[in-house]
Parts: C-alpha cells; sequence; structure tokens
C-alpha cells in the first residue's frame, strides 16, 4: 500500500520518537547498572530506513574496559547528557507529527 506524503511525515516522526525513546531507556539502564562488575554498556544503533524513518537495535558495547580502569568507557555524564539530547529529539519528532496533524486537519476544513 503506497504511503502519502502527510501520513509519511507521520511515520518518520513517530519512527524518531520511539528511536529517542529507546535511547532514553538505554542511557538509564547505562546509569543504572554502570556500578554492577563486569557491566556492559548498552548500546543502539539507529538505522535510516528506505521510505523514511528510523530503525533502531540494542547492542552491547565491545569495548571492556576505558583508560581509567573503571570498566566503563563512557562515564555516567555522557549517559545523562544523551539523555537530555533524546528529550529534546522526542520533542523535536513529536513537534513533526503536530504538524502534520494540523495540516491534515486544515486540509479538511478547507475540503469542508
Amino acid at each position: 500500500m503506497p504511503i502519502s506524503p502527510t501520513s509519511n511525515a507521520a511515520a518518520i516522526g513517530l519512527s524518531g520518537m520511539r528511536a529517542a525513546q529507546q535511547q532514553l531507556g538505554t542511557q538509564a539502564h547505562n546509569i543504572a547498572n554502570g556500578q554492577t562488575p563486569n557491566f556492559q554498556r548498552q548500546t543502539v544503533v539507529q538505522t535510516a530506513q528506505v521510505g523514511g524513518g528510523v530503525s533502531t537495535a540494542v547492542g552491547r558495547e565491545t569495548t571492556a574496559s576505558s583508560a581509567d580502569g573503571t570498566g566503563l568507557s563512557a562515564s555516567p555524564v555522557d549517559d545523562l547528557v544523551g539523555q537530555r539530547v533524546s528529550l529534546y529529539s522526542f520533542a523535536a519528532n513529536l513537534k513533526t507529527v503536530q504538524t502534520q496533524d494540523d495540516m491534515l486537519g486544515t486540509l479538511l476544513d478547507t475540503k469542508a
């Protein structure tokens, strides 16, 4: 089934919101479990979709140790900053969905 340009904007925005939510959850997991012995950080890999939008996959960080000897290659501060970035990304994608919804409402008002 072909996707119209208006529904495509919403689909792209929703996939971005899901990706931001996945990032936020993964970073929270890393912060909560960072002090656990032998903990391996989780990472989220985002892949662009052909028709627009993004898909995500969660994996484990392959680096086992860091320069400071803690076993963490990224600090909790990096995850906290990443959480803030994820929130901004979610809000930006939400605005895309809201704008598409407003445009559709305007179109329906014009046609009525």
